[in-house]
């Protein structure tokens, strides 16, 4: 069975949202050196899902299903970036302790441990308009799996 119009523009944003959202991410983290915390990377586990669903959905049938997938899992990263932005912004007391980068690898560990950087949870490391990664990572990902969702139901109702 072919997909409908609504469901094929829904199929194209499962993947689009979640490769740009990773991609920024990653642009940021090694362009610009705004390491992630834990709770950043707990972000992202979502849209890898999102990814492999939607790629899914390209060939595996049923092909909404993996559309919806994708959907949920984009809803879910905005939920985790809904709860950091929180922390970040001292709304509620963040689950977790700071999260680390990896050593630098230069052969002496004790080295390596001292020079690594401390990234905070509770703390933005980047803020636009007042807005942090993680607020733009809810903001963002919740508009995208509402509109993906809301694709899917257009087909429902005719």
């Amino acid at each position: 069975m072919s997909l409908s119009q609504h469901a094929r523009l829904a199929r194209v944003m499962a993947i689009a949202f979640p490769a740009l959202l990773l991609g920024g991410a990653y642009v940021s983290e090694y362009g610009f050196g705004l390491y992630p915390c834990e709770m950043c990377w707990w972000q992202r586990w979502p849209h890898f899902a999102a990814f492999g669903f939607a790629l899914l959905a390209y060939v595996v049938p049923p092909q909404r299903l993996w559309i919806g997938a994708a959907a949920l899992a984009i809803l879910v990263s905005g939920a985790i970036g809904l709860f950091h932005a929180g922390v970040e912004y001292g709304w509620w007391p963040g689950i977790t302790s700071c999260a680390v980068v990896g050593g630098g690898g230069s052969g002496n560990a004790l080295e390596d441990i001292m020079n690594t950087p401390l990234v905070r949870c509770d703390a933005p490391a980047w803020t636009l308009f007042g807005i942090s990664l993680a607020g733009y990572n809810f903001l963002i990902s919740t508009a995208a799996g509402v509109a993906i969702v809301s694709l899917l139901m257009k087909d429902r109702r005719a």
